[in-house]
């Protein structure tokens, strides 16, 4: 017999082992709920805490923050944390743990994570932390994700060419050549962004790692088990030299792509003739489209593709956000709950700026085609990992991660490289 959780717009039949309750009413209950959410996103995060207020009669009072990452830090220590917080950074969200000051999710969390999310054993694990207990639980639930691994095109370009999107790796590999024997350039690449210069060549290196090894391999050079210099990384990084260190490859050669800037780069696509064809970067690029660029017809995007011989499945980069309780309540539990129902994730979805990797939803309630196609590559994944440099400390993640390859770009060796990483990543512990 099927049973529902809260109703609305959309409701969850629940399978076996589901671990929900009945409808709760939560009148006089308040829920705080702290995040990193301000101007245009708090109004569309607040639609959907208006649904759990509507469907339970609690009050929730959500206070977003663009420091979010140091106040609730400061709110935990004296005290005052928020029912539920929004951790963008789920490496935040482990020393939290580690400290005490996270509580493990609902009992039956994980399980269902892993039965309803695509790729679902991923997102348990991006979730789950040791504890102050020194035992690994759940802590963090996966909402709102980003994609980072896209190539982007212009359709036109590619239709008046001749040129097909490429469905494997080794298609992408031959496609970037068969444009330079026609004459044309294939990539633009920019790594320019002022004090973070080198960042964007992180995301080319990580989904590369995904593409050439196991997942337990990206897990370990994450957490430096595997160290930088491992051949395994040296070989990703070197596949990333394939793409941006041939000056037939890259607009402007490849002496231009430390010193282009991301936001700029794009740009290409759109010039008459065409100065590139395609661009590799994360869901947020086309904020930096010419104004007017229509998504689907004037420019579009592609999954960047596996390799077909590594046999390693479609593996999605990408980042988001996980909610976690930082002060226990019976409306903070039931508000984890009511993050399981497509009602919670259909609410957003009709909004913009919003993907899930929820089996559930009814992907026609995207209000814009350009997201349920972003979807679709979510939904499809066979591994999901969080973007690793996000993951690293500090000092490696957004520092001698982004200068080395600004290093290799220039000519550097992919060795010296790693092992310059490697050097600093010692540093730090």
């Amino acid at each position: 017999m099927k049973k529902t959780l809260f109703t609305g717009a959309a409701t969850l039949a629940l399978g076996a082992g589901a671990a929900l309750a009945q409808d709760q009413d939560l009148s006089g209950q308040q829920l705080t709920i702290s995040g990193p959410w301000i101007g245009a996103d708090q109004v569309m995060v607040e639609k959907v805490l208006d649904v759990f207020r509507e469907q339970t009669g609690a009050d929730v009072r959500y206070v977003g923050s663009d420091s979010f990452e140091q106040q609730i830090v400061i709110d935990a220590e004296a005290g005052s944390a928020p029912n539920i917080a929004v951790f963008p950074q789920p490496g935040l969200a482990a020393d939290m743990a580690r400290r005490g000051f996270l509580s493990p999710l609902p009992e039956g969390t994980a399980d269902w994570l892993e039965e309803n999310y695509a790729a679902g054993e991923s997102w348990r694990a991006l979730g789950t932390y040791e504890g102050e207990d020194g035992e690994e639980h759940l802590y963090g639930f996966p909402y709102k994700i980003d994609v980072k691994s896209l190539v982007w095109y212009v359709p036109e370009n590619f239709e008046d060419a001749g040129y097909e999107v490429p469905q494997t790796m080794e298609e992408l590999k031959a496609l970037t050549e068969q444009m330079v024997e026609d004459g044309e350039t294939p990539w633009c690449i920019g790594l320019g962004a002022g004090g973070a210069t080198g960042w964007p060549a992180t995301d080319w290196v990580e989904d590369l790692v995904l593409r050439t090894q196991p997942p337990e391999v990206y897990d370990g050079w994450v957490s430096n088990e595997i160290p930088f210099d491992d051949p395994r990384i040296v070989e990703a990084i070197e596949e990333f030299g394939w793409f941006v260190r041939n000056d037939d490859f890259v607009s402007g050669g490849a002496g231009a792509v430390a010193s282009t800037d991301y936001r700029d780069s794009p740009k290409g696509l759109f010039a008459a003739p065409p100065a590139c064809y395609m661009h590799k970067m994360a869901s947020f690029i086309p904020a930096f489209f010419p104004e007017g660029a229509v998504l689907g017809e004037d420019a579009d995007f592609f999954y960047f593709p596996a390799y077909e011989s590594r046999d390693l499945g479609t593996p999605v980069l990408g980042a988001g956000t996980l909610w976690a309780i930082t002060n226990e309540s019976e409306a903070a539990d039931a508000f984890i709950e009511f993050l399981k129902t497509t009602d919670a994730h259909e609410a957003w979805m009709a909004q913009r700026g919003f993907l899930t990797p929820y089996k559930a939803v009814d992907t026609s309630v995207f209000s814009d085609p350009t997201l349920r196609k972003m979807n679709d590559i979510l939904l499809e994944a066979t591994t999901f990992r969080f973007d690793g440099s996000d993951l690293m400390p500090g000092a490696v993640g957004a520092g001698s991660f982004w200068t080395g390859m600004v290093d290799y770009t220039g000519g550097a060796s992919a060795e010296d490289v790693a092992a310059a990483i490697q050097n600093s990543w010692a540093q730090v512990r």
